[in-house]
């Protein structure tokens, strides 16, 4: 039986995209070669690449808007590093709104002066700081767009005077924004786009070549740009997985499409969470995320309970990171609606057994 997958990440994929990855993994288009043993050089894997990244601008709205996608290797973690390699001169301002904001501050501080805006650690990171001021004269501002391990997400950006980097790591594809108000965009792929083992990295290029450091060849986003993503070899599979994720969310409609989806998703789970006695939510609801529910048991006697139901419902990776406990469930763009459904009865069936 296939099981209702909410894992935060490695996540779910479409079955069409399984489906497809797994024939190229055999024989790529039937050349009699397959995806894992294709020379990165080769027509058909430049192929791939170039049509990966001229998806991503396309469904982000970006196109011909002085932005480059880059697909890259390293993890949303490497670009902790990059992003300040590349962008910071003097100082930076960074909103620490989770773990992993906050791990991105660390690894930026060892370069220069950076700046915490606002910070919502003293709260366990249940909700996104507000009414804060970004200034001048720092060199970009930084931001994590979802929070994954508490659930909580940014509805509004602010009007900043300076460049923005946003790590969407968890949400990108999800939602209708307006992306030209982002200078760096990156998202590690195994949410919302592909397998582990690609970042997308979506840079306007009139940001770089400002810093006075020398920067590492593989660490240079004006190097990759110039070498069309292929500056060393490419995971050749994340692209062409996350490639076919993306054609897959164009035939939907896009990203206004996919995001009618997600809403209902989240109406649905975020009602069950506050009708059942049962349950209470983490986040703040003003910044509940629509990727990752997050609640926890009012009574942990039902635990035991519980988790026997879920796993009698084939309902798998539902279990909270351990900094916030309870549970969480991960509604990324590829979870069909039957499987909230599936948990949302679960959770329906313990409150009338309880």
């Amino acid at each position: 039986m296939k099981k209702h997958n909410f894992s935060a990440g490695p996540s779910i994929l479409p079955p069409e995209v399984l489906l497809k990855a797994s024939q190229g993994v055999v024989d790529l288009d039937n050349s009699g070669l397959s995806i894992l043993e294709i020379s990165h050089r080769s027509k058909a894997f430049v192929d791939i690449m170039e049509n990966a990244r001229a998806l991503a601008l396309e469904l982000l709205g970006l196109e011909g808007k002085g932005y480059k996608a880059l697909f890259l290797q390293g993890g949303a973690s490497t670009q902790f590093l990059m992003v300040a390699l590349n962008l910071l001169e003097k100082r930076a301002g960074y909103l620490n709104s989770g773990s992993w904001a906050a791990k991105a501050i660390k690894e930026a501080k060892i370069y220069d002066d950076i700046y915490e805006v606002a910070s919502s650690k003293e709260a366990n990171y249940n909700y996104i700081p507000k009414g804060y001021e970004i200034p001048e004269d720092y060199d970009y501002f930084h931001c994590t767009s979802n929070n994954t391990i508490y659930g909580t997400q940014m509805k509004e950006f602010p009007n900043s005077p300076i460049p923005v980097a946003c790590d969407m790591s968890s949400d990108i594809f999800s939602r209708s924004l307006d992306f030209t108000k982002f200078d760096v965009i990156y998202a590690g792929a195994q949410k919302n786009m592909g397998p582990a083992g690609t970042t997308l990295v979506v840079v306007k290029e009139d940001v770089l070549g400002k810093v006075s450091r020398k920067i590492p060849s593989m660490m240079d986003y004006k190097v990759h740009i110039d070498k069309g993503s292929m500056f060393n070899t490419p995971p050749v599979f994340a692209v062409y997985t996350s490639m076919l994720t993306l054609e897959w969310l164009k035939e939907k409609g896009g990203i206004a499409a996919i995001e009618k989806e997600n809403e209902k998703k989240a109406r649905l789970m975020y009602s069950e969470i506050d009708l059942n006695p049962l349950f209470k939510g983490f986040a703040s609801k003003a910044d509940r995320s629509t990727m990752n529910a997050t609640f926890t048991l009012e009574n942990e006697n039902l635990k035991e309970t519980f988790d026997t139901m879920l796993k009698e419902a084939g309902i798998s990776a539902v279990n909270g990171h351990r900094s916030v406990g309870g549970y969480r469930a991960s509604m990324y763009n590829a979870l069909p609606i039957e499987s909230v459904q599936a948990l949302v009865e679960v959770m329906s069936e313990l409150e009338r057994k309880a």
